[in-house]
């Protein structure tokens, strides 16, 4: 298959087609309004369903429907959006329903509802935080792979860059092996005949009188333990000889990554850790690359979230110290001054020389 130029947001509901969505419901805000008008233009020609929902509420009700029927199905919104679908996403974890959630973010201020859960009761989503628009492609449909695996909602944090920027992209189905049987699914086919199937977030089971929170609560964590130890991803560049270590996500890296290029072609020692999954984060790796450098800079688009994990993960190993801070347009869509190559460097430099004994 050939690559096309395609707008962000286009290639990621393509890749949500190929990788077998066949139902998307949202409510229109930028930037997250052009991914929903890509799945309203494509979903009805590969025989889905997309509803423009009269809000948020109502869309990750609908999801949730066509999700607890076994069906491949998705929502999303922005940060502000996704606060109002915070209980239902809650819910859901807690009743195993996979779902796929799109945060097309102004900037990277949703960091912490994305990695800490907004909703109530133990749970974390697994959190997928694409470079750009190619990575976004593989990333979509390994999300509906790992949702399903699961039985677990995935996030992917993207931005007002990714769903605006056109590259050049290849979209093609992943094959990621056989998909567990839904045998849990509610598809309205078993109705009376002694075996429907019961989808809740309290662990009722058929046949059963009441409920054991306890144990059911225990299943969940197991479970989740289990996520956060196989589904880790990261990228690790220059950091075997580093001596300042930057730390970047989301396609904020892009910049970093680019900075940290042009100062490795002039010699700078300097490297960069970008985590790909937000949750689980890549503590041990994080930690592995930065046993031996003199400084971490955590460069992030806020007032600092990210940065709590990479304290966390270094344990001390090196100072931490943030690069990034507030920085956002007029419009408050987090196109800011610090999306600039040459701010980025200058930061660093600033970072190295603080770091010289």
């Amino acid at each position: 298959m050939s690559r096309e130029l395609l707008e962000g947001s286009e290639a990621v509901a393509r890749a949500a087609l190929a990788a077998g969505c066949r139902f998307f419901a949202g409510y229109p805000m930028t930037p997250f309004t052009e991914l929903l008008e890509g799945f309203a233009r494509q979903l009805p020609a590969a025989g889905g369903v997309c509803i423009n929902a009269e809000s948020e509420i109502e869309a990750i009700g609908m999801a949730w429907g066509a999700a607890a029927t076994g069906a491949r199905a998705a929502t999303g919104s922005t940060g502000q959006g996704l606060s109002l679908m915070q209980e239902s996403l809650a819910e859901i974890t807690r009743a195993e329903v996979p779902l796929v959630v799109f945060n097309m973010a102004r900037g990277q201020g949703d960091y912490f509802q994305a990695t800490r859960g907004g909703g109530h009761g133990d749970y974390r989503h697994l959190v997928l935080a694409p470079i750009d628009a190619a990575e976004a492609v593989g990333l979509t449909q390994l999300a509906f792979d790992r949702a399903d695996h699961w039985r677990h909602p995935v996030l992917i944090y993207g931005d007002y860059l990714l769903a605006h920027t056109s590259e050049a992209v290849e979209i093609a189905a992943v094959d990621f092996g056989p998909t567990p049987a839904k045998d849990w699914a509610v598809d309205g086919s078993l109705g009376g005949s002694g075996r429907s199937r019961n989808v809740n977030s309290i662990g009722m089971t058929k046949g059963t009188k009441g409920i054991d929170p306890d144990s059911f609560w225990q299943r969940l964590q197991e479970k989740t333990e289990r996520i956060e130890a196989s589904e880790v991803r990261f990228e690790a560049e220059g950091t075997d000889d580093a001596e300042l270590l930057i730390v970047a996500f989301g396609t904020l890296a892009r910049f970093a990554r680019y900075v940290v290029r042009q100062l490795r072609a002039e010699g700078v020692r300097v490297g960069l850790f970008r985590p790909i999954t937000l949750w689980p984060f890549p503590s041990a790796a994080l930690a592995e690359a930065a046993a031996g450098v003199r400084r971490v800079a955590c460069l992030e688009q806020n007032a600092g979230q990210m940065i709590d994990d990479v304290r966390l993960a270094v344990l001390g190993r090196a100072p931490v110290v943030p690069i990034g801070g507030i920085s956002t347009d007029a419009a408050g869509f987090g196109v800011g001054p610090l999306l600039d190559a040459q701010v980025i460097r200058g930061r660093v430099e600033t970072a190295l020389q603080e770091a010289t004994p």
